[in-house]
């Protein structure tokens, strides 16, 4: 079928949208359209040529739509099913999947970081040549194939710009608090960077009943903003953050400190802010090439801890129909993350504007 997305040919240039042909879903896998895609630094970076990326390639890995047509020995959506896609489908078989920790799959390294369906079939094609998927995904586009585990079945009474941003932001936002660091009632968090995964993590904290939680930017809009999703105090992230952050905590340091952005200089301000014992989560991804630096002998003697998150650190099959109740319930907010809303041909309108955002998400809607 002919369907429109949005190109990326050559990395550091304009997406271009034309026309691409998409074929039919194979064996396990299921025809999607699109109804909603966030905007997400993630495809931003190939983009901008912060990371190796092979070309041509559709880009967008967080999205929602409407399951259209399924291909043989799908059993976990059927036709009409409203979906969230899930850009690191499982295998279900491999270690990490056993060990509970299927955003860790095998086989995502073999596929998704290669921009590969888990088939190996190439279902796009554009001026007479193979365009890869990004992550997998390729929800820059009318339509998608995808495995049938990168479409979580969801409600059908949800709107789709809110259902967009739980497959990427709001997953790994509020995994990072629930699952990688297990925020327990009465602590203090800081959070570094409140853009779209950043304003998750706040919210997060405040569902899992943290006394305090420090957001820190450089921008007053998304502090602003952080204030509305939980946040008890804002901090302006071109001074000492270190001292703010303790001169809020008792001169102790955070419980939990985030770093969502993922510099040297964050990392090394995220380290310094935590209290003796704390831990630091992040998040944020970096360009390829960037190395970060611990101070090692008051690392050792105050037993701080780093640890990584990916993707909400868990099961995204399980994680996003739990994100989809606490929505239903009015503890998570979803549609307040949406701030900018593109049509299709405005994608590096979307794109721009995320470089340089005030906060919040900017959403592809059809």
């Amino acid at each position: 079928m002919d369907i429109q997305a949005a190109i990326l040919w050559q990395q550091k240039e304009p997406l271009s949208v034309e026309r691409v042909e998409l074929d039919a879903p194979g064996h396990g896998e299921v025809l999607v359209e699109v109804k909603a895609a966030g905007v997400c630094h993630s495809d931003l970076h190939p983009a901008r040529g912060d990371w190796p990326a092979k070309t041509p390639l559709v880009l967008g890995h967080e999205g929602a739509g409407i399951v259209r047509e399924i291909g043989q020995g799908v059993t976990s959506v059927a036709r009409g099913d409203h979906v969230v896609l899930c850009w690191a489908p499982a295998c279900g078989e491999c270690p990490p999947c056993r060990e509970g920790r299927a955003v860790l799959c095998d086989r995502l390294e073999k596929t998704t970081f290669r921009n590969r369906l888990p088939s190996g079939a190439s279902r796009l094609h554009a001026r007479q040549q193979d365009v890869a998927p990004f992550l997998g995904t390729a929800c820059f586009a009318d339509f998608v194939v995808v495995p049938q585990e990168a479409a979580i079945r969801v409600a059908r009474d949800l709107p789709f710009d809110a259902l967009a941003t739980l497959g990427c932001a709001v997953l790994t936002g509020v995994g990072a608090v629930t699952n990688a660091a297990r925020v327990h009632p009465g602590a203090r968090v800081a959070v570094v960077g409140a853009g779209g995964v950043g304003l998750n993590v706040v919210q997060g904290a405040a569902i899992a009943g943290s006394e305090r939680i420090i957001a820190v930017d450089l921008r007053p809009a998304p502090l602003a903003i952080a204030k509305t999703f939980g946040a008890t105090d804002a901090i302006d992230g071109g001074g000492d953050v270190p001292a703010a952050v303790r001169s809020l905590t008792a001169g102790r340091g955070a419980d939990f400190v985030f770093d969502t952005v993922g510099t040297p200089a964050t990392l090394a301000a995220a380290i310094a802010s935590a209290r003796k014992g704390g831990a630091v989560v992040l998040t944020g991804l970096s360009r390829v090439d960037s190395q970060g630096a611990v101070p090692m002998f008051p690392f050792v003697m105050q037993e701080k801890r780093l640890i990584g998150s990916v993707y909400g650190s868990g099961n995204p099959a399980r994680d996003i129909p739990r994100l989809v109740a606490l929505y239903e319930d009015g503890k998570l907010k979803l549609r307040e993350l949406v701030s900018r809303t593109y049509a299709l041909a405005g994608i590096n309108d979307a794109l721009a504007a995320l470089a340089a955002s005030d906060g919040a998400r900017g959403v592809v809607r059809w």
